[in-house]
């Protein structure tokens, strides 16, 4: 008999190599057989994710997190969808924020998300809570091209 380990297997190989609805279709017949644990929907968010389906996705990084509230990657990738979104108006930079500081939480290094966070508070105007954050991910790299370059402007065309 086929477990939920072997199609979750092979769907996180599918997704990994791009296959993203053959992907999807081996995680669902995962979750027929198994459907408590976060991996499985983490994957299929990712899967969703790679498709543009944001909502499939958002639903999928929320159910991974109920079952596990320290899947860091969860956090990252519900923001970043936030943040990037432009198939809808308003997205909510809030809950994105909110999401990147419990991202952070877990993880104070997380390089990703510090420039992400940097990003919010700036589609914010909060320029200076900006700064502080790309200060944290520079003191991780010096050489961060993207915060270097995000700083930057940020000091010549927002603050003072």
């Amino acid at each position: 008999m086929t477990n939920y380990k072997y199609y979750l297997d092979n769907g996180i190989f599918d997704i990994q190599n791009g296959r993203f609805q053959n992907g999807i279709d081996n995680i669902n017949k995962s979750l027929e057989l198994k459907n408590d644990w976060e991996i499985p929907f983490f994957y299929r968010a990712v899967a969703y994710q790679a498709l543009e389906n944001y909502d499939e996705a958002i639903l999928d990084y929320t159910k991974a997190l109920q079952l596990n509230e320290k899947m860091t990657d969860a956090y990252y990738n519900r923001a970043k969808i936030l943040l990037s979104r432009k198939d809808i108006k308003n997205p909510d930079i809030n809950r994105a924020v909110s999401d990147l500081e419990k991202a952070l939480e877990f993880d104070p290094n997380f390089v990703e998300a510090l420039y992400a966070m940097a990003a919010a508070q700036k589609k914010l105007e909060n320029y200076t809570e900006a700064l502080m954050y790309l200060e944290r991910l520079l003191k991780l790299e010096p050489e961060a091209v993207h915060a270097r370059a995000l700083k930057k402007l940020l000091l010549t065309k927002y603050t003072n």
